[in-house]
């Protein structure tokens, strides 16, 4: 084990290293001209996520054209990175404990490489199960997985802003942890 973040009978997410300052180590680490400003780095107990803006097409473009040019620019960004974005998600994972996925976008396109589907188990009780499995019969979802992540995104879309005051709030709640006695 070793690194005392990992190891048997699961984990709590206090035993992962921190990645508070993961925004500012991608900044400092990709290479210039990759994106055109920061990335947009999101983290969470499995994964770092880094999604960068290319650099705007030129031409002309109708949209449906414009959309296939976007979707082949971040294609050839990805070939041509592959190799760097490799070495530097080692590091990261060296640093943070966590996978990194990468992501691009451009222009009306954003595409995600390798990121993760994590499992996740949940009890629910007929009522909640009736809801997943009116959203399978309504050929919304192919499964009760599917049905439930499709409600995850939903909620996700419509509470932005209240999950993000909640965020804040949990992290101001982890600074005065921090702030506090040492009990070990």
């Amino acid at each position: 084990m070793g690194r005392g973040w990992r190891g048997r009978g699961g984990w709590q997410q206090a035993d992962l290293p921190p990645a508070d300052d993961a925004a500012a180590w991608f900044a400092g680490r990709l290479p210039d001209g990759w994106f055109t400003g920061a990335p947009e780095v999101i983290v969470d107990r499995e994964e770092i996520t880094v999604v960068g803006t290319l650099p705007p097409l030129e031409g002309e473009f109708d949209d449906a054209s414009r959309a296939a040019a976007e979707s082949g620019r971040i294609s050839r960004w990805r070939e041509e990175t592959r190799s760097e974005r490799i070495e530097i998600a080692r590091q990261a994972e060296h640093r943070y404990g966590r996978k990194v996925a990468w992501g691009a976008s451009l222009g009306g396109t954003r595409e995600l490489f390798t990121h993760l589907a994590v499992p996740v188990m949940t009890r629910l009780r007929q009522p909640e199960r009736q809801v997943l499995d009116t959203l399978v019969a309504a050929g919304v979802a192919r499964s009760r997985a599917d049905a439930l992540a499709w409600a995850v995104r939903l909620v996700g879309e419509h509470a932005d802003a209240w999950l993000g005051e909640l965020r804040e709030a949990m992290a101001k709640v982890d600074d005065l942890r921090s702030q506090g006695p040492d009990l070990s």
